[in-house]
């Protein structure tokens, strides 16, 4: 199964949906902003790209700007805020078995066929 972590409001997200549903068959969509994220969901994301929680913060975002920036947190932490506040994560990050990517640009989808 291949799942897509999207926010419909989001241009970038948009593209990496439409890219995804090409390609993935068996696509999951999940709107994670109106649904959340639990802390496994960001703990097996993390693991799955390979990507370090604090780089999958959207820094553009106010409750960063407000809440997180100049803060040193541990990647436990990170992923706590953004299970709090779901829309730090980057998007869409999409899931396709034991891999995963962050799928801006789009294309980084090849990396999962």
């Amino acid at each position: 199964m291949t799942i897509i972590y999207h926010n419909p409001r989001c241009r970038k997200s948009r593209a990496g949906l439409e890219l995804a549903q090409q390609h993935f068959a068996d696509l999951q969509v999940v709107d994670y902003i109106k649904n959340g994220l639990t802390l496994s969901e960001i703990e097996e994301i993390v693991k799955k790209t390979g990507i370090q929680p604090e780089d999958l913060i959207r820094k553009q975002e106010a409750v960063f700007k407000s809440d997180f920036k100049g803060k040193e947190l541990t990647n436990q932490q990170w992923m706590q805020a953004i299970a709090d506040n779901p829309k730090l994560l980057k998007r869409p990050i999409v899931i396709k078995n034991d891999k995963g990517v962050w799928a801006d640009p789009p294309e980084n989808l090849n990396h999962l066929r």
